[in-house]
């Protein structure tokens, strides 16, 4: 039951998709809603694309760099 607190890899909960809604709950409650169904998903295709990034062990600025200059399909060998 506290399989996290022996070992660390182990996450705290195994609730995902709670976790990666998290983010967006805090940017809905910080700005107070989105403006625009476009903004929304785009916000939403930026962090799935981050968070893909991130768990395929990549850092999130290299990402975004990748993504910007077109390099991601050339380093996917």
């Amino acid at each position: 039951m506290l399989l996290f607190a022996k070992a660390s890899y182990v996450a705290f909960t195994n609730n995902r998709a709670e976790r990666d809604l998290r983010m967006s709950k805090v940017k809905q409650k910080v700005s107070g809603c989105f403006r625009n169904r476009e903004y929304v998903q785009a916000y939403c295709r930026i962090s799935s694309f981050l968070q893909t990034m991130v768990n395929h062990g990549y850092n999130p600025l290299v990402a975004i760099q990748m993504a910007l200059s077109g390099k991601l399909d050339a380093d996917r060998g």
